[in-house]
């Protein structure tokens, strides 16, 4: 194995431990905000975070496919709704995670979704250079300046 795809999996890994911590944090501040909503141990709570994200991956994008006139007759609406119930799902898998109703849920996946859009939205990314990848040559980026017609350049006057 290369040492680049040590540093890509690496990067994935890293990646993929700050979106768990990003979806605890989520939960947890839903928890603290919409009664219903209740976990027994800090376990239970990053338990659930771990299987809302899994739930998230795999089975999320089908149930939008399935739901995709009522995603776009409702403008939207219905994601809240698939939301609430993969966050009732992840109730019934996780013990010591509980949702007593359907509205907790709906309002918990409210906050959960904000929360990760604001949380999500600072997290910095790091970007490659732009320009052909390194092949062994120094790349120079071209120069942007351009020379002004014969006659229209800068006058200095002395």
């Amino acid at each position: 194995m290369n040492p680049d795809s040590l540093e890509t999996v690496s990067q994935r890994l890293w990646s993929v431990l700050v979106r768990w911590m990003l979806t605890a944090i989520s939960v947890w501040v839903a928890t603290c905000m919409v009664r219903g909503v209740d976990y027994a141990d800090w376990q239970s709570l990053f338990a659930a975070a771990m299987i809302l994200g899994i739930l998230n991956t795999l089975v999320k994008p089908i149930l939008i496919l399935v739901a995709l006139p009522l995603v776009l007759l409702s403008l939207g609406f219905m994601l809240l709704i698939i939301n609430a119930l993969l966050l009732i799902l992840t109730s019934r898998l996780v013990p010591g995670f509980h949702v007593d109703g359907f509205w907790s849920a709906l309002g918990a996946s409210l906050i959960i979704s904000i929360v990760s859009l604001i949380l999500g939205n600072k997290r910095t990314r790091r970007r490659r250079a732009p320009g052909p990848p390194p092949s062994g040559e120094a790349y120079q980026e071209p120069s942007r300046t351009r020379t002004p017609p014969p006659g229209k350049g800068p006058i200095i006057d002395v």
